[in-house]
């Protein structure tokens, strides 16, 4: 190994995985919080607004497909920093767009590049960190995900009334730039230069038959793309529209819709810790089952309230359930998946699941526009009825560590 290259270790490989999942939530909610400014230059229909995020999502469908095997093939460290150039660019060239088209294929395109840091990070974390502590080490990369959107909750309302929303794509940059150097010059796992070796060559047809190699595998993958749909759809339903009708509808400002959003993301933070420790002691089927019932309840219940202050409270209540089942997705795919196909499983079941939840903003605007605001919320909570039906029928009920954790070692 050059000099010049420096060892994974377990606390670098978190930092890797937390920053570069931080630059994810951080772009998509500055998207959120932008859409009304970009709406108004642009002449942008809400359907039209809706889709700028739909696509991102999508677009982070295919890179994650495409970057999850080229992880499995050429390295860790080395597509995640692939992913961030890719971002970086297509996010500077937003601030130059021109109209709708245009803005279209630049947030696509930068959706690829963040397609692949979920995945990519979790199975990086998977091939460093005991198998013993793997949920709660899936956890805190769920947790950089809140980071950015807590920090875009924040900066945006000070900065998007000064620079404008093209200037604010331009500091969705410096995540981007500081996640590229944090990783760069790291060596890969020790685990998946070994099982590289034997597996690494494998094409990208037969990575993802693997998925679907047989029955029990084919239910699993299944269920866990189910559970990832769900949470997605749940998550960005909620998160990208809630800023606009709590300014429209209730009259909110920009900054007390950032509160409520901090006070929200509070709660989710507080959920995925939560989920990592109870994943760590008891069976995590159970933990999930807890979570999607909370989901179901307190987001039919919060379609209710009308009162501010009911709003933040419930509303952290809410993101506990709502987004603490993100601590554990990680965690299941890497328990139920070998290493040389871990991070396709990550990238594929996980975007797969987050392409379909990116509907979940046009279906919340076309619930709004048609019927209500409560309308949208009643959809949202019913799609957990289908999370526990995936869960109960499709998920392995016990964690699984796949043999090859235990014949190549975890480092610990």
């Amino acid at each position: 190994m050059s000099s010049s290259v420096k060892k994974l270790t377990p606390a670098k490989a978190m930092v890797a995985a937390i920053s570069g999942y931080a630059m994810d939530g951080f772009d998509l909610l500055i998207l959120g919080f932008m859409l009304t400014a970009i709406s108004t230059d642009l002449n942008l229909d809400p359907s039209q607004a809706g889709s700028l995020v739909t696509w991102t999502l999508i677009g982070s469908v295919i890179g994650g497909i495409i970057f999850g095997h080229l992880s499995d093939r050429f390295g860790r460290v080395r597509m995640l920093s692939m992913t961030i150039l890719m971002f970086a660019v297509f996010t500077g060239l937003c601030s130059i767009a021109q109209g709708y088209y245009d803005l279209l294929i630049y947030r696509t395109l930068a959706g690829m590049g963040l397609g692949g840091e979920f995945g990519i990070g979790m199975a990086m974390i998977a091939e460093v960190w005991p198998a013993t502590k793997r949920n709660r080490a899936s956890a805190y990369v769920g947790i950089g995900w809140q980071l950015g959107v807590l920090a875009a909750a924040y900066i945006t309302p000070f900065l998007l009334n000064i620079i404008g929303w093209r200037g604010m794509f331009l500091v969705g940059l410096f995540p981007a730039i500081a996640s590229y150097f944090i990783r760069h010059d790291t060596s890969e796992p020790a685990q998946f230069t070994q099982e590289n070796i034997i597996q690494g060559q494998l094409s990208f047809i037969a990575r993802l038959q693997l998925l679907v190699r047989d029955r029990q595998t084919t239910k699993t993958s299944l269920g866990i793309f189910i559970l990832c749909a769900v949470q997605n759809f749940g998550y960005y339903g909620l998160m990208i529209w809630m800023p606009s009708y709590l300014a429209k509808k209730l009259g909110f400002s920009l900054t007390a819709s950032g509160n409520w959003t901090a006070v929200t993301v509070i709660g989710m933070i507080i959920g995925i810790l939560l989920f990592g420790y109870l994943a760590d002691h008891f069976a995590r089927w159970k933990i999930f089952l807890i979570y999607q019932f909370g989901a179901f309840i307190m987001v039919a219940q919060y379609a209710q309230l009308e009162d501010p202050t009911a709003l933040l409270i419930c509303g952290a209540i809410m993101g506990l359930f709502v987004n603490g089942m993100i601590g554990g997705y990680g965690a299941l795919i890497s328990d139920n998946f070998p290493p040389h196909v871990r991070a396709t499983a990550q990238n594929v079941l996980f975007n797969l699941g987050r392409g379909v939840g990116g509907l979940g903003p046009l279906a919340i605007g076309f619930c709004v526009k048609e019927w209500s605001f409560y309308a949208a919320l009643c959809l949202l909570a019913s799609i957990y009825l289908l999370d526990i039906i995936a869960t109960l029928w499709l998920i392995p009920k016990q964690n699984h560590i796949p043999p090859e954790d235990d014949n190549l070692g975890v480092i610990g």
